[in-house]
């Protein structure tokens, strides 16, 4: 069950409206980092977990990205401002002006369609995990990408908010993630002389040795 509560989670603001600045924020509410991405991902990764914990997790997560998005298209929303003025937007897209009456889009900084291709759901918790770890961390290099192209101080509050979360999203994932270590995808069935090679084609040298696997305790079925 979700419920909808009015109040923002972080309260946003912005200095003066910005129509380029806008289509460049859409990254963040319809592209393939954004935060609509990042809720779906984590709610539907979530449908399938059976680890309490986790699930629970997934979920909160989930949640609070939908809540983020909210914070990023009241943003949009005021960058916009009040006036349709399409020829005012450098670049990016311009559907909000002529299409959506100004209303943020589910598009990505070029217009281009948010779509559902962008989750990532295997239905193994490892390898859910370490996609999420790389999702947050994805959304934190674009974040700081944004922030440093805009010197509007309401907009930069906003995104080091979110910068922040994202990172706690990121630790708290981490943090699952070693708890999982035995669990699915990271059962190995077996480490033998082909996880210790080594294909050296770089000229001249290599600077890495052959890797050395720690070999795990799981034991194949098959071989019993």
């Amino acid at each position: 069950m979700f419920k909808h509560e009015k109040q923002l989670l972080h309260p946003v603001k912005v200095d003066r409206p910005n129509p380029t600045y806008a289509a460049m924020l859409q990254e963040q509410l319809g592209g393939g980092n954004g935060e609509l991405k990042a809720g779906l991902q984590y709610i539907s990764q979530s449908f399938r977990v059976k680890d309490p914990e986790i699930k629970d997790l997934f979920l909160d997560i989930g949640a609070e990205e939908l809540s983020h998005m909210e914070m990023i298209a009241t943003t949009i929303n005021m960058l916009l401002g009040d006036e349709l003025q399409a020829t005012s937007v450098q670049g990016g897209n311009i559907q909000p002006h002529v299409l959506g009456g100004l209303s943020p889009q589910l598009v990505n900084a070029s217009g281009s369609p948010w779509t559902g291709d962008f989750i990532n759901s295997t239905g193994d918790l490892a390898a859910d995990l370490l996609s999420n770890i790389a999702a947050e961390q994805r959304a934190k290099v674009v974040y700081e990408q944004l922030y440093r192209q805009i010197d509007d101080s309401g907009v930069r509050e906003t995104i080091d908010f979110l910068l922040n979360r994202e990172e706690a999203h990121n630790a708290l994932f981490r943090e699952a993630l070693n708890k999982v270590q035995d669990k699915g995808s990271n059962q190995d069935f077996g480490v033998d002389e082909n996880a210790r090679l080594y294909f050296n084609l770089s000229t001249p040298g290599q600077y890495y040795s052959a890797p050395q696997p720690t070999p795990p305790s799981f034991q194949n079925p098959r071989s019993n």
